[in-house]
């Protein structure tokens, strides 16, 4: 039972994948809590986007974390310790921010504006300073950035399908990441 929740933990293919999963899970709670408030639609489309959004990075930097501590107790982490956790932490920290972030989003009569921005610019550059292959994985954050910053209801709604056509996209990825059984780099050719 141990072995198998280890094994589960270091499975880097299964977290984006549960990671998507909780994101629609807390979006869907959020919304039904709002639906009946005077919240305006365009605050609860970008608290939406924004919860998506930190919930899957925030998932993910969580196991990038517990698997870099288990294989550092099991002895089998190849590469600097600090690196790992850095990268870890790095994406954590904004990305539970970002969460957080949410309540403010929809807090009536609060000025939310530039912390949104900041939060997704820090990952989305985050997340490209970690290498190109990570560029899906941050058009959400422009696209947070770009419904923050519209102004017509026409291009609005056209950044809330251009995000959802984009996390689509990525589960559908994950989900054949996920069924090929692979490592990252095995999936990517490199190993």
């Amino acid at each position: 039972m141990i072995n198998q929740l280890i094994a589960l933990i270091m499975d880097e293919s299964k977290w984006l994948t549960v990671s998507m999963g909780f994101a629609l899970l807390a979006v869907m709670i959020l919304l039904y809590r709002h639906r009946h408030s005077d919240i305006t639609t365009r605050r609860r489309v970008l608290a939406a986007m924004n919860l998506f959004f930190g919930v899957t990075i925030g998932n993910m930097a969580l196991g990038h974390l517990l698997a870099v501590t288990t294989k550092l107790a099991l002895g089998t982490l190849q590469g600097s310790v600090l690196k790992f956790y850095l990268i870890g932490i790095a994406l954590a920290v904004p990305s539970w921010w970002l969460i957080h972030h949410t309540r403010r989003v929809l807090a009536p009569n609060n000025e939310h504006g530039r912390m949104t921005l900041v939060l997704n610019a820090w990952l989305a550059i985050t997340l490209l300073v970690l290498g190109v292959q990570n560029l899906p994985l941050a058009i959400p954050a422009f696209l947070n950035i770009g419904y923050h910053l519209h102004s017509s209801r026409v291009i609005g709604w056209a950044i809330v399908g251009m995000a959802i056509v984009v996390n689509v996209g990525l589960f559908i990825g994950s989900l054949i990441f996920l069924a090929s059984g692979l490592s990252f780099e095995q999936f990517r050719g490199i190993e």
